[in-house]
């Protein structure tokens, strides 16, 4: 197992702290996170004796041992040409509804209300940031790499907490202990805090696990959104909870990401709100979300 010295860049120093620290970055309009999930446990308790808890733990045995730095290159490559369909955003929200993701331990509602749900209370508390409604809107829209037209991919390489591939794995990954078997794990070019990175080298520059995070960075990215860079950061970023939560991979980040970590941090509290047992009104809601999508993408996307 690899451990490393504590010291700050001077990068580091000026971030944000993490958990309650983050809080003058909410709103004042009474916006409270709840307790409890779905399942009634603390939001992500991986050690919860809930139905999911032995499905999310095999979930993450498969994901880190296959997460490897050739296995992302090699998604990335292919993936990349984006050749696999053309459609909507909103075709794709509805494609999402036929899959539940194995590695969440909170969620058990169709996808797209979690979608609506984000957006809606991020909508409620943000109502100015409109760009910020949308990213909330499509944040999972890459979990359709599941469906059997993306080539029904398994859900240890769609979904899941993210990490950097190419240096070493942090401990604050959830159920490290898995990464031993990982044909990274050993390799010096890999196995060290840089790896083939240099400090504050920015993370667009850092290769992540692969999922439906990157995937749907690419697929905005190369459609030419509008979307600001903090929707992006959001996107590719979302599950990376050993940075947002954990503080862990900072040194691999520039100014950029320090600024951009900041709506992170703001949309998180959100994304796991509408993971209780809120309700949202579909058809009620589409109109609105459907002129955001016209305001900031084609009105067909490659994917």
């Amino acid at each position: 197992m690899t451990s490393f010295p504590i010291h700050q860049t001077e990068l580091e120093k000026k971030m944000i702290p993490l958990g309650d620290d983050n809080k003058e970055l909410a709103s004042d309009d009474g916006f409270v996170v709840p307790k409890t999930n779905a399942f009634g446990h603390t939001f992500r308790d991986y050690d919860a004796e809930s139905e999911r808890k032995k499905t999310v733990e095999e979930f993450y045995r498969m994901n880190h041992i296959n997460q490897s730095y050739d296995f992302v290159k090699r998604m990335r490559q292919e993936y990349g040409k984006l050749n696999r369909a053309e459609m909507s955003i909103w075709e794709c929200c509805e494609l999402l509804n036929e899959f539940v993701d194995e590695s969440d331990p909170d969620l058990d509602e169709p996808q797209i209300e979690h979608l609506l749900q984000t957006a809606e209370a991020i909508r409620k508390d943000y109502p100015n940031e409109d760009w910020l409604h949308l990213t909330a809107l499509i944040h999972d829209l890459g979990k359709v790499l599941l469906h059997p037209s993306f080539g029904a991919l398994p859900q240890w390489a769609v979904v899941g907490d993210t990490f950097p591939v190419g240096c070493a794995f942090h401990e604050s990954n959830v159920h490290h202990k898995y990464f031993k078997d990982n044909p990274d794990y050993n390799n010096p070019d890999y196995n060290t805090k840089n790896g083939i990175y240099s400090e504050e080298c920015g993370l667009d520059n850092v290769m992540m696990s692969w999922g439906h995070d990157d995937y749907m960075y690419l697929v905005a990215k190369e459609n030419k959104t509008t979307l600001p860079s903090a929707a992006l950061f959001i996107i590719r970023y979302h599950s990376f909870y050993p940075l947002h939560t954990y503080g862990a991979y900072r040194h691999l980040m520039n100014e950029q990401d320090v600024e951009n970590l900041k709506w992170l941090h703001i949309f998180n509290k959100y994304d796991l709100y509408s993971k209780s047992k809120v309700r949202t009104d579909v058809e009620k809601v589409k109109p609105y979300y459907l002129s955001l999508i016209d305001k900031y993408f084609p009105a067909k996307l490659r994917w």
